[in-house]
Parts: structure tokens; sequence; C-alpha cells
């Protein structure tokens, strides 16, 4: 007769139990399900066909900066603020009360400046993300803040978004050469100087081409259909 060890079965006896099995899965299922907020996940359907591209919301720069005047409180900043955008992010910088009894001296006077940035960024921190919530809702765009005192100008932690672009062998030797020489690290820090530099020194034909552009879009908001 063969002898049954406690813990263990025999040939003969049946299957063990799954009842700590099942137990186990059920478990497993119920953490899932408190971790979803007591849901169960849906599985998303695989995708198919080509990448969907987004659809851009309307911004007009008119609209967001008397949107951001109706919702900024009125002690935080001295006048309008003033409102850039683009497809990704709107900026929102205003002006601060410069500090009065700052001690004489342009670094006296630099450091009072910053300090006074800082302080605002600390103080209006929780309001400022409700507001930029509210308008990435509306806008579907990132919202950044900056502000500025006097001579300084700070901006926060804002947006740094990828750029994707074809360079053919002549453009590619332009980066290539900005790297040997030092000014920049890789090609997209390179792309990133070039941009800066065409920022800095053709400022006044692309204000030009700003102006012109808004003037189209006009044009066209009053056209037939509009």
């Amino acid at each position: 007769m063969q002898q049954n060890i406690p813990g263990s079965y025999s040939q003969s006896a049946p299957n063990p139990p799954t009842s700590t099995f099942s137990a186990r899965i059920r478990l497993s299922d119920n953490q899932k399900r408190a971790e979803n907020g007591g849901e169960t996940r849906k599985r998303m359907p695989a995708r198919s066909g080509r990448r969907r591209e987004r659809v851009e919301v309307p911004c007009d720069p008119t609209d967001v900066a008397a949107w951001f005047a109706g919702r900024l409180p009125d002690g935080w900043f001295e006048g309008a603020v003033e409102v850039s955008v683009d497809r990704d992010e709107i900026l929102v910088i205003g002006s601060l009360a410069p500090p009065r009894d700052a001690p004489e001296g342009a670094d006296a006077a630099k450091v009072a400046q910053a300090s006074r940035i800082e302080g605002f960024r600390e103080e209006t921190r929780g309001a400022r993300m409700a507001i930029a919530e509210a308008g990435q809702h509306k806008w579907q765009r990132i919202v950044s803040w900056g502000a500025r005192c006097g001579d300084t100008d700070e901006v926060f932690t804002n947006a740094s978004v990828p750029v994707m672009t074809r360079l053919r062998l002549a453009d590619r030797q332009v980066l290539d050469t900005l790297i040997d020489a030092g000014v920049a690290r890789s090609r997209s820090e390179a792309m990133a100087w070039c941009v800066q530099q065409v920022g800095l020194n053709q400022s006044e034909w692309i204000d030009r081409l700003r102006d012109a552009m808004t003037e189209v879009e006009r044009i066209r908001s009053e056209g037939p259909g509009a």
C-alpha cells in the first residue's frame, strides 16, 4: 500500500485542487480594477493604416490675449500681458513692478529684479497651473509663462518641440562646419543656432512677414462664406 505523505498526492488521487490558483487570479483581477478606478481597462484595438494627423484648433492671438486678460488677477502684472502663439505653445509674459527700495547700482538692481520674478513664480504657481490647464483644454496647446521686471526677463519652463527636416549635402555641410567649429555639439543644436541667428538678424523682415500673414487672414475672414 502506498503511503500518503501530508502535503503530497498519490498517483491514484485526483488532480490537486485549483482553489488557491483561482483565488490568486481573482485577487490579481481585483487589484487591476482598483488601480484602474474600479473599472476594468479595455484593450484598445490595433491601429492600422496611416497615422492620423492632429487636428489644429484655431487660435487667434488677439482672442488668446483677451482670454488671459480676463482670467489673470488684476494685481499680477503692470499693463497688458504679451502673448505669443504658435502651433504647439502659448507663451504668456507679464511685466512686474520693479522693487522700490533696492540698493543703488546695476548689479544690485539685477539681483532685486531676479528676486522679484522668483517670488512671483513661487507665489502664483498654483493659480497659474489652473489657468494654464484651462487654456490648454481650450486651445489644445501647451501654456507657458514668463515675467519681466525692469531689464530682467525670465521665461519659466516652456516647451521644446522637435522639428524634423531633410537636408541635402550642401546644407548638411553647413551644420557639420558649425559642429567642427565648436558652435554646436550636434546637427540638431546647429539647426537651432541657425534659426536663432535668422530671428536675430532678420527680425524686421520676419515681423513684416507676420504682419502680412495677419492681413491675409483678416481679408480671408471677410470673404464670401466667412
